[in-house]
């Protein structure tokens, strides 16, 4: 566990970010509130990597977890923003900008024997075309959103699904 007060600044970004997040899940805020009160969790951070035509997203095939998207714990002294684009470039090798508005922060647990934490998704657009360098034994993957993927997180399709649409419909109308 680490105290509050050894991450701050991550703790505070987090606030900003989960305050700004586009969706909330889980009571994820009000979790949040409580939880900055005592020891926190380390963060999670994770990247919904979209095709330009919004039809796609990118995920890791986690050994246990099956598909999800590029994330992980956001290391000391990083802001949950840094983390999810350290954890996806380790992941993916890609190098993005990540737009300005966080998609989504839920609560969760990662493993079955850890406590529940906050993660925060950001979101990325870029060309189907890139290429990835994965992680030794965590595949990478375009993933069409109008079809399932395993995974031990089974709401994520119906959020990154919702996050497109979302996207989708601003995108139009400018």
């Amino acid at each position: 566990m680490i105290q509050k007060a050894v991450d701050e600044r991550a703790v505070e970004e987090a606030v900003d970010d989960a305050e700004q997040a586009i969706a909330e899940f889980d009571g994820a805020c009000r979790w949040l509130a409580t939880a900055r009160q005592g020891l926190m969790e380390p963060l999670a951070a994770e990247v919904w990597v979209f095709d330009k035509g919004l039809t796609q997203v990118v995920l890791v095939k986690h050994r246990w977890r099956g598909w999800v998207p590029p994330g992980g714990k956001v290391e000391s002294g990083e802001t949950p923003r840094d983390g999810a684009t350290r954890e996806l470039f380790e992941e993916t090798g890609l190098r993005v900008e990540l737009l300005p508005q966080p998609a989504a922060v839920a609560v969760r647990s990662y493993h079955p024997d850890w406590p529940v934490t906050l993660g925060l998704s950001y979101t990325a657009v870029v060309d189907a075309a890139v290429s990835f360098v994965s992680e030794a034994g965590q595949p990478v993957a375009w993933k069409r959103l109008d079809e399932g993927w395993e995974s031990c997180f089974p709401d994520d399709l119906s959020r990154i699904r919702q996050h497109a649409a979302w996207l989708a419909d601003r995108l139009d109308r400018h």
